[in-house]
């Protein structure tokens, strides 16, 4: 099986709900606390910066695609005084977990497939998708019906983190890997589709929008402490916790010792910093 191949079988495992895998295996992304605690907490970082760069203005109706737990769209919430957001995700736990923290009644959480939106024509100002669509099994199809319910003149802006070289908190866990498990096959994000410098704004240009932008959005990661690091990976989030989650224990605690000595060498526990960057793109619907 070719890397692309398999990241296909997982990615639509991740794209589906729990109760169709009678294995019982749990899906890279199901769960809304654990993903808070693994990845929310850093998407929250790039969210607001995301909303500046689509032009988000005050009366705009902005859809959020692939919502999670709602950083997104409580980003717009907060840029805006005035229009509807609505949040759609295909995780009902992600949508539940959303919906508990909305207390403001211009949002709405609703689940949904990102391939086959449930709104009408032209129903939004501004769509966005924050970290999910190299995550959609087919990209291409989410994207022609973002452009589908935005009005003409509208915008449709995506964000994914730069997984080769600008995500430096998984290219440390993934280059740790390797060198622990040479024999495994390559499963990291770095070799996914969407994730590099160029690719979201040839998808852009592809699907016909115009004044297509790409541009980086960059963030800094405050870890407290080598377990704020570590500890997250044990939820079973993403591809990274799904690897983890499959180690024994003695080869997770082996795991464990050689990210500390990479991320804090010799030292006594203490916090640190890395850095993460995500590609960003923007464009506008032709007028129909």
């Amino acid at each position: 099986m070719t890397v692309h191949a398999a990241f296909a079988v997982l990615l639509i495992g991740a794209c589906s709900s729990s109760s169709a895998h009678p294995s019982g295996n749990q899906d890279m992304f199901s769960r809304a606390d654990a993903y808070e605690r693994f990845m929310g907490r850093w998407s929250r970082r790039l969210a607001p910066d995301l909303v500046a760069f689509a032009a988000v203005r005050d009366g705009d109706n902005v859809l959020d695609v692939g919502s999670g737990t709602g950083v997104l769209s409580f980003a717009a919430r907060d840029a805006t005084k005035t229009g509807d957001i609505r949040g759609i995700d295909v995780s009902a736990d992600y949508v539940a977990y959303a919906a508990r923290q909305a207390t403001d009644p211009r949002i709405r959480f609703e689940v949904g497939d990102a391939q086959q939106l449930p709104f009408p024509d032209a129903r939004f100002d501004k769509t966005l998708s924050l970290l999910v669509i190299n995550f959609i099994p087919d990209p291409g199809r989410a994207v022609n019906e973002m452009m589908r319910v935005t009005k003409s003149g509208g915008v449709v802006a995506a964000a994914v983190w730069d997984y080769g070289s600008g995500m430096e908190m998984l290219r440390v866990f993934w280059d740790e890997v390797i060198a622990f498990d040479p024999s495994s096959e390559p499963r990291d994000e770095a070799h996914m589709p969407l994730c590099k410098q160029g690719q979201l704004a040839e998808l852009w240009k592809r699907h016909g929008f115009e004044n297509v932008r790409e541009a980086p959005l960059t963030a800094v990661l405050h870890f407290a402490s080598f377990d704020d690091y570590w500890a997250p990976f044990l939820l079973g989030q993403g591809p990274a916790g799904s690897y983890v989650a499959k180690l024994p224990k003695d080869r997770q605690a082996a795991l464990a010792q050689r990210l500390r000595k990479r991320l804090l060498g010799d030292s006594p526990d203490r916090a640190f910093d890395l850095h993460v960057r995500a590609w960003a793109v923007t464009g506008s619907v032709p007028r129909r």
